[in-house]
């Protein structure tokens, strides 16, 4: 098994939407693996409180407070990273997201129930957001030559998960770094969609331990979740693989890149990835599940062909 982390030391790195969540823990795996982190989102204190996290002798992170709805706050961050760091900029982790709460707010209530607000609720912050951290990441990378620049995304872009903005929101963020690989390849940087499991968040966990509507639901999905550092381990083994670029314009799974990378979670736990055939069958039929061996895979291609349905042109039907 290999280390769980890799050097980065010397790698400058911005995670937005870092005050808690998957953000906190990528920024803390990557401070601990050595970089020196920017962190970003709408209240300082909370940022700060992330910081003082940071390990001794490990690198560090540093709050910059950013409302990602504002442009100018995210060309700010920029300006202040140019400058701090004589225009070097290693990875951006795109994790900024508005719309978790307004989700479980609405859970299992169909879109003409809930509020029109809520498809800017969730892809204005989450979607366009990303699209704009990335426009001015790639003005710093291109005339380095390197970059990584990663949307956290989730399988709810392949397969309906919550509601429909959610679903084309993640589909967007997919799309947006495979076409961006495409633009930035020639420049050395990768563009990569990466997929935690369901995750354990401060947000889930309160869910959990609620009575609101839905939560049995919510249990069943996040019982055995990832932990919010597990994410962040995938990052830095991204950021240190001198063959990243393979990997651009791809979808990753967090699971799958642990058994690649020799990573565990929290605990030594090590998921599984819901193309394995185990993880289906552990849902479906659990009493027969350890008869499945760990490397059965549904591979992509299948999947995307029975949750995207195309139908010809009814003349033809």
């Amino acid at each position: 098994m290999a280390s769980d982390l890799p050097s980065l030391v010397g790698r400058v790195c911005l995670v937005t939407g870092a005050s808690r969540g998957i953000g906190r823990g990528i920024a803390l795996m990557l401070a601990k693996a050595g970089a020196t982190v920017y962190i970003t989102g709408r209240k300082v204190e909370t940022l700060q409180e992330v910081a003082s996290e940071v390990e001794s002798g490990s690198g560090k992170c540093i709050p910059v407070e950013c409302d990602h709805s504002n442009d100018n706050d995210v060309e700010n961050v920029f300006d202040q990273i140019k400058l701090d760091q004589n225009g070097h900029l290693d990875v951006l982790v795109n994790n900024a997201y508005k719309g978790v709460q307004s989700i479980m707010d609405n859970v299992e209530k169909p879109f003409y129930e809930q509020p029109l607000e809520m498809w800017d609720e969730i892809n204005n912050v989450g979607l366009r957001s990303n699209y704009v951290a990335a426009y001015y990441a790639a003005k710093m990378m291109v005339p380095n030559k390197q970059g990584l620049i990663v949307n956290i995304s989730s399988f709810g872009g392949l397969s309906y998960l919550f509601n429909i903005p959610y679903g084309v929101g993640k589909a967007a963020n997919d799309r947006m770094m495979a076409d961006m690989a495409i633009e930035l390849k020639k420049s050395n940087i990768a563009a990569i969609s990466l997929w935690p499991g369901a995750v354990k968040t401060e947000t889930i966990t309160a869910i959990l331990q609620s009575d609101k509507p839905g939560s049995e639901k919510m249990i069943q999905v996040f019982k055995d979740g990832e932990d919010v550092t597990y994410a962040g381990k995938a990052v830095a083994w991204l950021a240190a693989d001198p063959n990243v670029m393979k990997k651009s314009g791809r979808v990753l799974i967090v699971a799958e890149l642990a058994k690649e990378y020799g990573f565990t979670d929290v605990g030594g736990a090590q998921h599984l990835s819901f193309r394995q055939v185990k993880q289906l069958a552990q849902h479906y039929y659990p009493s027969m599940a350890w008869l499945v061996p760990e490397f059965l895979y549904i591979p992509f291609w299948f999947i995307g062909a029975t949750t995207h349905r195309f139908s010809p042109p009814s003349k033809f039907t």
